[in-house]
């Protein structure tokens, strides 16, 4: 009975539930900032210590059914204080702990769909040529379509690409230009919600009604669930894949400490 409801319903309406959703989480977020002040666990960002974090997405029963690892609600996914969520600290710790990032050698940085407060780190690296990059008008610096990317190739460093590629219908294309403007030697974090029960990534065109694409893959502007073949999606795009798993590349402690979540895995793509 809902989801035939949600048929009923313009999709300008539900754009407008998602965005009122969205100011009331922030809010809510704001009230309890103070409310949860206190041990136990710690955001790297505002490097404020909270008794709780807060839950962030929406329950679904795809999510559940292929135990999607990365999407769905978690219960404690944003810092109270700031905002950040776990795939955010997530990025931040891998980038400090596992890359050069922070080095003092000098690096052209491309940053899809950033992340509020991993931008603003950023963007004080003096030592980074930093642009961040989005398909939305005004929801970055550039405005920006990674299925065709202005820019040459062979002229990025970095790229951060963090649960972005489950939202693009050609993907592989996205994948490719991605590639292309990375610079030989460079590398990308390309990080989408992952499910290991599935053999093969599950999509289907046909589906375009947000609220089907919520049935079938978790989220209304979702157009796919990633399965085991992903990282062979990256390697047909050029990419030398490595995988890495949140505790073993940063501790069971941290992990803890910061609310990451454990199971989820760190994709590194390089162009040799």
């Amino acid at each position: 009975q809902k989801e035939n409801l949600k048929r009923l319903v313009p999709k300008v309406a539900i754009s407008f539930y998602h965005f009122c959703r969205l100011m009331l989480k922030k809010t809510y977020q704001q009230a309890y900032s103070l409310a949860y002040r206190g041990s136990g666990y710690y955001c790297p960002f505002c490097q404020y210590y909270h008794q709780h974090f807060l839950p962030d997405g929406m329950k679904a029963k795809v999510i559940e059914k292929y135990q999607v690892i990365g999407g769905g609600y978690r219960p404690n996914c944003l810092c109270p204080k700031c905002g950040s969520k776990d795939r955010e600290r997530l990025l931040y710790q891998f980038l400090q702990r596992k890359t050069d990032l922070f080095s003092d050698t000098p690096k052209r940085v491309l940053h899809i769909a950033p992340e509020k407060n991993l931008k603003k780190v950023l963007q004080k690296q003096l030592q980074l040529n930093y642009l961040n990059a989005d398909l939305a008008a005004g929801a970055a610096d550039v405005q920006m379509d990674i299925t065709q990317i202005a820019y040459p190739d062979n002229y990025f460093d970095v790229i951060l690409c963090n649960h972005v590629l489950e939202h693009i219908p050609n993907d592989q294309k996205a994948m490719q230009e991605l590639y292309r403007v990375l610079k030989p030697h460079g590398w990308a974090i390309l990080q989408v919600p992952f499910a290991e029960k599935l053999a093969k990534t599950y999509e289907d065109f046909s589906i375009t009604d947000p609220a089907e694409r919520e049935t079938h893959f978790g989220q209304f502007d979702h157009v796919r669930i990633y399965g085991q073949d992903y990282p062979q999606k990256l390697q047909n795009a050029g990419f030398n894949v490595s995988t890495y798993n949140a505790i073993d590349a940063l501790g069971q402690d941290v992990v803890n400490k910061q609310l990451l979540i454990a199971e989820e895995k760190i994709f590194l793509g390089k162009k040799e």
